[in-house]
């Protein structure tokens, strides 16, 4: 980072900005790419791209990540009106539903126009479900036969790549964009790229100066960015494996459930029995005391994510946390394990 060339990237200048943005969309498959300072940013640029007259829809999952975290900013900010369809507990939705959500031009008189679809890949909040290459297509194919275009946030593309195994470039061959988050299970400090065609990125680089993105001396930010891309993708096999060995140690424990066949890559979500007294926030406070942080997700639902970092030592480290947390509520309610 230190030694990294930069020059004025708001004017295009920067060669290391443009060496990372050129790479990533060659591994995606894409003309051309643009760094952005988080994955919000890039998904609301994408957006508006696509829907650059206001009142426009997209369609896209009800549990999505764009509908439900990211400051409803299509609307707030783009004049994008979002028409949710349900997702399944696979994170796809139902290809007729989406189909179904479609506006019929013919009532444009009182309808948005639908102009956009948004899958997400994997599925955060269906646990990192991954959506298969041929689901993908078939959502494109749709999309292409109705004149309407179809964005892919893939803040952890490459873990359902990794997942699948299935090339990165063949998975997002059907979208028109596709915002790709460096900073999660990659590692890098900060960032995503977007890709998608020479005309797109010409746009979204105006957008992003609009929204505030433009970085003067980004280089030093993308060489950070070079090493997750060039060295921790080959890593995320390792984080599945041993989010897997956590869900299946997670689900022994006398108190929790934990759903071990949807844990397909690095994210897990597990249950609280409401028998045994303890609450997620309860048990969030006492994994932190002993250095594991998870996040609660309700009174009894609770999510963990794994990075290159975590080693097995510290899944069993993790593992042992919990289960003290669970014998010492036992022992409160003057049950001995």
């Amino acid at each position: 980072m230190a030694t990294a060339e930069v020059d004025d990237d708001v004017l295009g200048a920067d060669p290391t900005a443009a060496q990372l943005e050129s790479e990533v969309a060659i591994i995606m498959g894409k003309e051309a790419g643009l760094f952005v300072p988080s994955g919000t940013m890039g998904n609301l640029i994408s957006v508006l791209v696509h829907c650059d007259i206001r009142g426009s829809e997209v369609i896209l999952g009800d549990n999505s990540h764009i509908h439900i975290y990211e400051n409803g900013g299509i609307s707030t900010i783009g004049g994008v009106h979002p028409r949710p369809v349900k997702n399944n507990d696979d994170g796809t939705m139902d290809i007729n539903s989406i189909k179904a959500a479609i506006r019929d031009p013919r009532g444009e008189i009182v309808y948005p126009t639908t102009r956009l679809i948004c899958l997400e890949n994997s599925h955060a909040n269906t646990g990192g479900r991954c959506l298969s290459v041929e689901y993908t297509d078939k959502v494109g194919e749709l999309a292409k036969k109705h004149g309407l275009k179809l964005h892919i946030d893939g803040a952890r593309i490459f873990n359902a790549s990794v997942a699948l195994r299935v090339p990165v470039n063949r998975l997002v061959q059907a979208a028109d964009s596709v915002s790709v988050c460096l900073s999660k299970g990659l590692g890098a400090p900060v960032g995503s790229v977007i890709v998608g065609s020479k005309s797109f990125i010409s746009k979204a680089r105006r957008l992003r100066k609009t929204l505030g993105g433009g970085m003067r001396q980004l280089g030093f930010i993308c060489a950070a960015a070079f090493v997750a891309v060039k060295e921790n993708v080959a890593k995320l096999e390792g984080d599945h494996k041993k989010a897997m060995m956590l869900a299946e140690g997670l689900n022994q424990i006398k108190g929790l459930r934990v759903d071990v066949a949807a844990v397909e890559t690095n994210i897990i979500y597990f249950d609280i029995v409401e028998e045994t007294k303890i609450t997620a926030e309860k048990l969030y406070k006492n994994l932190e005391e002993h250095g594991v942080l998870v996040m609660p997700e309700g009174p009894y639902r609770m999510r963990i994510v794994l990075h290159h970092q975590i080693s097995s030592s510290d899944v069993q480290y993790t593992l042992s946390c919990f289960q003290q947390a669970f014998n010492g509520v036992q022992e409160e309610n003057g049950c001995r394990v």
